[in-house]
C-alpha cells in the first residue's frame, strides 16, 4: 500500500518532501492540506500513529495559528476540540505528514524519514 502524503504544494519543505520520496522510489499519493483537510478519524490516526503529543500536529509558524491565538488555547482545549479545528482548517496542520503503515512522519527531516523509510 503507498503512503499518503499531506502536503501544501507551495511549502518548500513539502517540495523537499517530494523531492525525497521520488527519489528513493517511494510510491505515495499526495493530498493538498489546504483543499482537503484530513478528517478527524484520519487526524486521530495520525496523531496515534506518530508517537507524539497532538500539539506536535499544528503549524505553530503559520497564519492560521496565529491569527486564531491558538499559542493561548491549546493548553485549554481538549484533544477533541483540537482535532476539530485541525479537520477544519488544513492551513493549521503541520506539514507534510506522511502516513502508511504503522507509521506516521510529521514534518520533513532527512534523517528521521531516512532511517524509517529508506
Amino acid at each position: 500500500m503507498p503512503y499518503i502524503l499531506y502536503h501544501y504544494p507551495k511549502c518548500s519543505t513539502c517540495i523537499k518532501a517530494r523531492k525525497w520520496l521520488d527519489s528513493h522510489n517511494i510510491q505515495y499519493q499526495s493530498i493538498d492540506l489546504s483543499m482537503s483537510p484530513p478528517n478527524l478519524p484520519i487526524l486521530r490516526e495520525i496523531n496515534q500513529k506518530s508517537h507524539k503529543p497532538l500539539k506536535k500536529l499544528f503549524n505553530t509558524s503559520g497564519q492560521s495559528y496565529r491569527n486564531g491565538e491558538f499559542k493561548d488555547k491549546l493548553a485549554k482545549m481538549s484533544e477533541d476540540d483540537q482535532l476539530k479545528a485541525l479537520a477544519d482548517d488544513g492551513m493549521l496542520v503541520k506539514r507534510p505528514i506522511l502516513l502508511g503503515g504503522n507509521q506516521s512522519l510529521i514534518g520533513f527531516k532527512v534523517d528521521e524519514w531516512s532511517s524509517l523509510l529508506a
